[in-house]
């Protein structure tokens, strides 16, 4: 019987252990989201068609009908940018294939010490855990990020860690011999021991490395500048049966980019182009360009419709003390002038996921709000 077990438990060692127990027993797991309520996990736990419910307090069986396949390892609910969640089947063989790309590209081994300190419910936290279980390497489990934990434990011999770039801000990173860095835009500048990576979680968590895809992965730009990935670490299926894999074993990903000479450039998200004024603007681009104006504050460059430029740049942030006038002149200084955002709106926090990725969609909704309300 090959049922979905959903683990709604904190990081820590009880959580690797019923990850090792459905496993051994032929079941898949569904890790879930700690910061939900009650309503919330409920209801993801009917729509991901769950078998067996574990949380603290205990195991509650919900179905004793089967509904994975043989060799389904993970379901995993993704956050997406839009907030509309579904989930990603992986299986036994995808996982193997992502550790085992990522293990060759690190160098690690058994006598490494992995760090596992992002939520287990998003493929950037969990996929450290798999690393370690199927490396051998040793491994060590917090429940939350908390930069003194994190130091403390690379002092106490961690020497892997995967991050977003909010906490990497708060680390000693030369702490680490090195530092997996996804969940949103890398920094300009890093240190060298800090990897950028590129996945989703239809692949199985990073499969390019500061531009340069895996061993054992495949990628190239369609005619339209979207990027296709191939290997064994793709997912099955949607939960639903659907794909976005092609007949040619090619995942559709949705992000716009280019692949030149071995590397790898993400431009952005296809659906997140902006056009304004018969101009095509990537949000991606203009976000780099102002990174160090922002510094530590939150922001994102959104489309928001306009009677005169079809869709107007503007600046989501909550940097207050910046002026549009500035970014614009920044902006002018690398990029065309049509890339400069039209207007600016400061906000006291941006919609974001548990890694730290801004929900665009969310963002140009709140701008246009706030936009309309001061017409």
């Amino acid at each position: 019987m090959r049922r979905l077990v959903a683990l709604d438990l904190p990081a820590g060692q009880r959580f690797v252990d019923e990850l090792r127990r459905a496993w051994d027993h032929g079941d898949a797991v569904l890790p879930v989201d700690q910061r939900l309520d009650y309503v919330a996990k409920r209801a993801l736990v009917e729509s991901m068609r769950v078998g067996v419910w574990v949380t603290t307090e205990g195991s509650n069986s919900l179905s004793d009908d089967p509904t994975m396949n043989e060799g389904d390892a993970l379901v995993m609910a993704t956050s997406g940018t839009t907030g509309k969640a579904k989930g990603v089947v992986l299986t036994h063989d995808a996982l193997e294939a992502s550790a085992d790309s990522s293990n060759r590209a690190l160098g690690t081994t058994a006598d490494d010490h992995w760090l596992a300190c992002l939520p287990l419910a998003h493929i950037g936290g969990l996929s450290v855990v798999i690393r370690a279980l199927l490396s051998g390497s040793e491994l060590t489990v917090h429940e939350g990020f908390d930069a003194r934990a994190v130091e403390r434990s690379a002092r106490d011999g961690c020497n892997f860690v995967s991050l977003v770039p909010t906490a990497l801000q708060r680390i000693d990173s030369s702490l680490f011999r090195t530092v997996l860095l996804g969940g949103s835009r890398p920094p300009t500048s890093r240190p060298p021991n800090v990897i950028a990576t590129y996945g989703l979680t239809e692949t199985g968590s990073g499969v390019v490395y500061d531009g340069r895809p895996l061993p054992g992965v495949e990628v190239k730009c369609s005619d339209a500048g979207e990027v296709f990935v191939r290997g064994r670490m793709l997912m099955r299926c949607y939960r639903d049966g659907s794909t976005s894999i092609d007949s040619d074993g090619w995942l559709h990903t949705g992000d716009s980019g280019t692949y030149t000479d071995g590397i790898l450039n993400i431009t952005g998200r296809l659906d997140d182009l902006i056009k304004s004024g018969g101009e095509k603007v990537w949000p991606d681009q203009v976000e780099r360009a102002i990174q160090v104006l922002i510094g530590d504050h939150q922001y994102c460059v959104v489309g928001v419709d306009d009677p005169e430029w079809g869709q107007k740049v503007v600046l989501v942030t909550t940097n207050s003390e910046i002026t549009l006038d500035r970014v614009r002149s920044t902006v002018k200084e690398s990029l065309p002038a049509f890339f400069a955002p039209k207007d600016l709106v400061v906000l006291d926090a941006l919609p974001a996921t548990a890694l730290g990725k801004i929900r665009r969609a969310e963002c140009a909704s709140l701008a246009a709000r706030v936009l309309s309300s001061r017409s």
